[in-house]
């Protein structure tokens, strides 16, 4: 049997697809083939070395600590484009209630209460400072064009917005889904100048860390509106509310709450509702399940942070898989310990990421003790960090 535990509430859709017969999952499970995580931080926790795969059910990984796992063999998975669906409503929703006024006026008529028959009255006289445009007609520019981004642009596309994307790093599939109306933007000076609306769907990275600022902020039209359902640290926050206070920025709309603007005017803070749908939380935990069932019956690695993508028919009578660093003469040396055991390999596929690579092995051999002996071999090499035996 395998162990799978997980570190939060995880959707019972994604815990069926585990085959009862082969599989145990729960919060308490100990010595865990593979993990399943939503939220929860695991940067203070000892993995087992039992551990061989953690599946985050949704698309940022930062609450796990990547390098860590990757030093101990540890593949990371993440599903995008599971949650994008629920995300795009909710910015969608973001465009409207940053250009209707809608959230102020609700909390406005709430102040009307106990007025009787002359809310109506009062109602028609005050609405005038509630208005707000159209979104039809308008330019948005998507920053980031991945799962996400491409849906949004889409769906304003569908509302009547002129939508302008920018991805340096456009994906042929993202390419592929994108509306043909869509203005491809060459530099990020054309989406802050021509924009009435600008959407940000970047992941975090310290290239792109608060690149919302000052200076690129001055670049934009007066009265520019900014969504940000991404990750927080993709703003300087002080730049955003300087802006509003200069009208130079009408609405600041964000899914990532943080201390410094929530109240502040013009700021309409959402508490990291973006893929807080049973849909979406159905989609995320069947995709993790699936990465993590085709990983440690197959071998086969998809969407990890960590590690290539792989994927190989199975053929032979076992299959090995080792991660390694990606250094030079490495994959000779993993051949050199099956060759010298006389032992013939069917099928063999080896890919990097950056300073990790994993090499799968379909070898004939069915002597088991043969194939201990030359996992135990692999093992000890210098640089190899995880080798196992499907």
């Amino acid at each position: 049997m395998l162990n799978i535990k997980t570190y939060n509430k995880i959707s019972r859709c994604g815990l069926d697809v585990f085959d009862s017969t082969k599989y145990v999952n729960g919060d308490d499970i100990e010595n865990p083939d593979g993990a399943i995580v939503r939220s929860a931080s695991l940067h203070e926790v000892q993995f087992p070395a039992t551990l061989k795969a953690i599946a985050r059910a949704g698309a940022g990984t930062n609450n796990i600590p990547i390098e860590k796992c990757s030093e101990a063999g540890i593949v990371v998975f993440n599903t995008p484009g599971a949650n994008a669906n629920a995300v795009k409503e909710l910015v969608i929703a973001g465009l409207l209630i940053s250009s209707r006024r809608v959230i102020p006026a609700i909390e406005w008529t709430k102040t009307l209460k106990g007025n009787g028959a002359e809310v109506g009255k009062l109602v028609e006289k005050g609405k005038s400072a509630f208005v707000g445009p159209e979104i039809s007609g308008k330019s948005l520019g998507v920053i980031g064009l991945g799962a996400i981004g491409v849906l949004v642009a889409n769906a304003a596309n569908h509302l009547g917005m002129k939508v302008y994307g920018y991805d340096p790093y456009l994906s042929v599939k993202s390419a592929w889904n994108l509306t043909h109306n869509a203005i491809h933007a060459t530099d990020l000076k054309e989406i802050y100048e021509n924009c009435d609306y600008i959407t940000v769907h970047v992941p975090a990275t310290p290239e792109t860390k608060e690149f919302i600022n000052s200076e690129s902020i001055s670049l934009m039209k007066d009265g520019v509106r900014i969504l940000n359902f991404a990750r927080a640290d993709l703003v300087n926050s002080q730049s955003i509310l300087d802006a509003l206070d200069s009208g130079k920025i009408a609405a600041y709309v964000t899914d990532f709450a943080t201390d410094d603007i929530i109240g502040a005017e013009g700021v309409i803070a959402i508490p990291h509702l973006g893929a807080s749908t049973p849909e979406s939380e159905d989609n995320c935990a069947t995709m993790a399940a699936d990465e993590l069932i085709d990983y440690l019956e197959n071998g086969n690695i998809t969407n990890s942070v960590n590690m290539p993508n792989i994927s190989m028919p199975k053929s032979g009578n076992a299959r090995i898989c080792v991660i390694h660093k990606n250094l030079p003469n490495i994959l000779n040396s993993i051949t050199g310990v099956v060759s010298k055991e006389n032992i013939n390999i069917e099928n063999m596929l080896n890919k990097s990421k950056k300073d990790y690579a994993y090499t799968m092995l379909d070898i004939m051999e069915t002597d088991s003790e043969k194939v201990r002996q030359m996992v135990e071999n692999m093992e000890s090499m210098e640089n190899v960090i995880k080798v196992r035996v499907i």
